[in-house]
């Protein structure tokens, strides 16, 4: 049974102000989603480049502009850096000042929220609600490891919005709208993803021109598609950095190798413990052989493409899960019906969940907002989301200001936010773009003990006076005995030394 069949489901007898409340199943996938973010809370603000990019943030409203060069570290002052998320950044500050961490949680909440709603409606334009809902069930799976309070999160609804319409304008064969290109814009003031964006304008017009005929169709779809090429290209530009917010992805992607193999999160999936992408893969297999279902050529190598992504860079899982379902649906439900001649159980299962198909009303959208609103004020008013002290070295921080420690500090990578956010200048932060490979790789190995001398040399040079380091890493460990150095704080996160220069320092219990 197609979605379009469930107008048949509504009997005309019924009053149309009931129909007038009707909840849809997008409608519903957003609210449960907004409450499991809610839910899931802290965990939000795990990753210590939510600080940064709050200070950021907070900077920019501050000085009424958005910075070129590094305000932040004390080992690359005035270092050019390309900020292409300070709109998000913008946001997340706007959300911490009127809200605190409730704020930060509740606006990745709505975008998060506003994505999975997108993807649900329009897979539901192909298929049944059932299979709808299990596709938007692995989107929130798969992006539930890098469900982060950060930038790519806030941004996901444009990159949902833009890839829709792509598809749709290759199905139908004519160019994208041009009341796309503003969210191209926003896209590209809130992340650095856009380029992927830029990038699959090729495949779909390439399918496009493929499939209009006669000729001089084919080259009208090709010049109309190459028009809006250049004119997404053009608006993608509109930003503080210009031309640059292109090149920091090659940046990242082609100059960093020494940075995407250190770096957790542009690790590989790690097959050794349960991960969704391998349920995702091994279930499509097994579909896709038991069914004989085939895929177009173009959108095989979209999916290849963002498969391969996905298994080299484990923060691009979530791509795959919000991403995939948008342009496999309509040619799967095609083939579906064509391999399905009767199925009365399931049949019976889609009736029931095609009542729920229909785009929502306004009304009910009204009373849902109205809803979650009520309920994020009653969590900040009861029982407030703050940063899980537990993951992070914020008592360890707090200790280090009441002792009154002064400059340059040494800190564990993932901190550096944490530090700016304090107010205090980072040895390193998460902008591994501003450090470099070379520097990241001194850094790296000074730590890791790798040479005898390594780590004092690393100090020396940067005159280090205190560090801020994880509780039992080699570096600790080794300050530990070095004489020079004296432990002032520890707990089961973080270890504060500084130099002995500060004899009335004892050391602290949590």
């Amino acid at each position: 049974m197609q979605p379009e069949a469930a107008a048949q489901l509504v009997s005309p007898a019924r009053p149309i102000s009931q129909i007038n409340w009707l909840f849809s199943w997008p409608l519903i996938v957003g609210v449960l989603v907004y409450l499991y973010v809610l839910y899931a809370g802290s965990a939000l603000l795990s990753d210590g480049d939510t600080f940064w990019h709050i200070a950021t943030g907070q900077w920019i409203l501050q000085h009424g502009a958005v910075p070129s060069v590094d305000p932040f570290s004390h080992t690359m002052p005035g270092a050019p850096w390309t900020a292409h998320e300070w709109l998000s950044e913008v946001l997340l500050a706007c959300a911490h000042d009127l809200g605190g961490w409730t704020g930060v949680v509740a606006l990745t909440g709505l975008m998060f929220s506003a994505a999975i709603a997108l993807l649900t409606r329009a897979v539901l334009k192909s298929i049944e609600p059932v299979y709808a809902l299990i596709f938007a069930t692995y989107a929130v799976l798969m992006t539930a490891s890098h469900l982060l309070a950060r930038p790519h999160i806030l941004a996901t609804p444009l990159m949902l919005i833009w890839i829709i319409e792509l598809v749709r304008a290759s199905d139908e064969q004519r160019r994208p709208s041009l009341w796309l290109l503003p969210a191209m814009t926003l896209w590209a003031n809130m992340h650095g993803g856009f380029t992927l964006g830029l990038a699959l304008i090729g495949p779909f017009a390439l399918e496009a021109v493929i499939a209009a005929r006669p000729e001089q169709r084919a080259l009208a779809v090709a010049k109309s598609w190459a028009f809006f090429f250049l004119l997404a290209i053009a608006s993608s530009l509109v930003t503080p950095h210009g031309p640059q917010g292109i090149l920091f992805t090659w940046h990242v992607l082609f100059n960093s190798s020494y940075a995407l193999a250190h770096i957790g999160e542009w690790a590989s999936p790690n097959f050794h413990g349960l991960q969704v992408l391998e349920i995702w893969l091994l279930g499509g297999m097994a579909l896709f052989m038991y069914q004989g279902l085939r895929l177009p050529p173009i959108r095989l190598l979209v999916l290849l493409g963002l498969l391969h992504l996905a298994l080299k860079h484990v923060r691009y899982v979530e791509l795959l899960g919000l991403l995939a379902p948008v342009f496999l649906a309509a040619p799967l439900a095609t083939q579906w019906q064509q391999r399905r001649q009767s199925e009365p159980q399931l049949e019976s299962v889609d009736r029931f969940f095609l009542k729920l198909a229909q785009p929502t009303s306004r009304a009910a959208a009204v009373v849902s907002l109205i809803f979650l609103l009520g309920f994020t004020f009653l969590v900040a008013k009861i029982k407030p989301i703050q940063v899980d002290e537990s993951s992070a070295p914020t008592q360890a921080i707090k200790a280090a200001q009441a002792l009154g420690l002064r400059g340059p500090v040494l800190n564990d990578y993932g901190w550096g936010g944490h530090l700016i956010y304090a107010n205090i200048a980072p040895f390193i932060d998460g902008r591994a773009d501003i450090y470099g490979d070379d520097f990241l790789k001194k850094y790296i190995e000074a730590l890791g003990l790798k040479e005898s001398d390594g780590l004092e040399k690393l100090i020396e040079q940067y005159k280090i006076e205190w560090t801020l380091l994880p509780t039992g890493s080699p570096a600790a460990s080794l300050l530990d005995h070095l004489p020079e150095w004296r432990r002032l704080y520890a707990d089961k996160i973080a270890v504060v030394h500084a130099k002995s220069m500060h004899p009335s320092f004892e050391i602290q219990k949590p």
